[in-house]
Formats: C-alpha cells, sequence, structure tokens
C-alpha cells in the first residue's frame, strides 16, 4: 500500500503559487533500515521517510531532511539548525538537554534493544554473558551494573555491520542493538538468517521514537493529530516496513519464515 495521495494539498499550494510552511527535520545519517537510512545520494528513505512525507501532504506543508552523525544531532536542533529531531526520547541525553524546553510528540513507533546471540548460546544465563558488541554512543541498559563490576567487557564498533562481524566470528558473546534492525539487516542484507537471534531471556529494553522540537510544539500537535486520524494508513505503511515485527510475541527477533512454519504448526495442533 503505497502511503501518499494522488493530489495533496501540498501539490494544490505549490501549483497555485501560494507558499507552503517549510521545515527542516535532523535525522540520523545511518544505515537502520527498515526504520530508516540514507543512500548513497545522500537520500533520506525508509519507514521514517515515508511517514513524514504523508504527513507533510497531508498538512500542506514543506519537509526536507537534513541527515547528520548521531552525535551532532542533537546539538544541530539545540542550536537552531534544524527545526525537529528524528528519533528522539525525553529519555535520552537528559543532561545534554538540561534548561532546553523540547516538545515532543506522542510515539511514532515502538522498538527493543537486546541482545542477540548464536543460535547455541540461546537460553544461557547471563553470569555467562562475559563479552558485549556495542555500536560506539549506545548505551547497554540492564547491563551497566554487571559492566561496572568488570563483570561484562564491551567492544565498540563503528556500525552495527563490524558488530554483527564481530559477533559472527564468536569474537563477543553477543551483540547489543535494535532487535528489529539487527534482524532485517542478517535476513536481508547479510544474508545469514538466523545467524544470531535475540534473546529474550537477556536484559532487553522496550521503549518509543518520538519527533522532538525546540521551537514548533505547535506542529508537533497537528503531527499527532495526524497518527490519530490516519492511523490505519499509520498501521499499514508499519506493517509494509515491519517496524514493529512480532515485538510483543513469542517470535520476536525471528526470521519470517521460522515464524509463519511455528505459527503453521500451532495452529495444526489447536485443529487437532
Amino acid at each position: 500500500m503505497k502511503f501518499t495521495r494522488v493530489c495533496s494539498l501540498l501539490t494544490v499550494l505549490l501549483a497555485s503559487g501560494a507558499s507552503a510552511e517549510s521545515y527542516v527535520i535532523g535525522v540520523e545519517e545511518l544505515a537502520f533500515a527498515p526504520h530508516y537510512s540514507v543512500d548513497k545520494q545522500g537520500q533520506y528513505q525508509g519507514f521514517a521517510r515515508e511517514l513524514f512525507d504523508a504527513f507533510a501532504a497531508d498538512s500542506g506543508i514543506q519537509l526536507s531532511y537534513k541527515p547528520l552523525p548521531v552525535a551532532g544531532l542533537l546539538p544541530a536542533l539545540l542550536a537552531g539548525e534544524v527545526d525537529f529531531k528524528y528519533p528522539d526520547s525525553s529519555l535520552w541525553a537528559q543532561a545534554q538537554k538540561a534548561g532546553q524546553d523540547l516538545a515532543y510528540s506522542q510515539p511514532v513507533v515502538n522498538y527493543v534493544d537486546g541482545v542477540l546471540v548464536a543460535p547455541k548460546r540461546q537460553g544461557k544465563p547471563l553470569e555467562q554473558l562475559k563479552r558485549l558488541a556495542m555500536v560506539d554512543g549506545w548505551t547497554p541498559w540492564g547491563y551497566q551494573e554487571r559492566i561496572d563490576a568488570k563483570q561484562v567487557q564491551l567492544t565498540y564498533s563503528d556500525d552495527l555491520r563490524k558488530m554483527i562481524h564481530q559477533a559472527l566470528k564468536q569474537d563477543t558473546d553477543g551483540a547489543y542493538f535494535n532487535v528489529v534492525v539487527a534482524t532485517h539487516y542478517l535476513d536481508n542484507i547479510r544474508a545469514r538468517p538466523g545467524a544470531l537471534v535475540f534473546d529474550p531471556e537477556l536484559p532487553h529494553t522496550r521503549g518509543t521514537f518520538h519527533l522532538s522540537s525546540l521551537r514548533h510544539p505547535e506542529l508537533l500537535q497537528r503531527f499527532d493529530r495526524f497518527l490519530i486520524e490516519r492511523h490505519a494508513e499509520v498501521a499499514a505503511l508499519k506493517d509494509k516496513y515491519r517496524v514493529e515485527a512480532n515485538l510483543d510475541s513469542e517470535y520476536m527477533g525471528m526470521e519470517q519464515w521460522k515464524v509463519d512454519f511455528l505459527k503453521r504448526q500451532k495452529a495444526k495442533q489447536v485443529a487437532q
């Protein structure tokens, strides 16, 4: 389902010569598919791009996207170099945000961050996780106490690709990342489905991505109304990109063929 309007209010405004409101969303210059990524031409793409483009068309505004390094995104927002930041959360970078009157949208999408391990390690107790791979800049929620006690050693990588490579070579006992993104990478980009699997028995974190702004809280309110009024289409877009795939089920982090197989097996058992 293509989430656009054939003749949007934005098109009408431009055709008539009227000037539409124009805003810049600061986004992460990061390979984070299916949520978002930036192609070789510098174009922002993925679930987030299609969602915000649909909001712009629905609201009669113009949105552009400015990819920035993750560490530079919040400073750019606070300095007024971009109008919005995505993704964001009131729980992130609280020290940097102290004294700033930031506003946040309602949740855009749910996520789970956790540890992916080799299948033979799945279900092993936390005490056996000694080496944990991380992407630089990430915070391993749920592991800090063991890290401080030197019971877990962290190994940092520049990006997901390098981190997954370390875990596959068994240089580490597991890799901490967004479960949907890591699974998507293994299934569709690395073509190694099931090589690493999410371990739900290990500490993991649930959260939500939000759109934030320092100067335009009124537009965030319009965006919130859009999420409510176009709920069915937003849900269809999430299904299209699978950004919340199996997050609330026992199949979280599994490759899709295995999910389908297990569901068929369960259906057969019920029918007997």
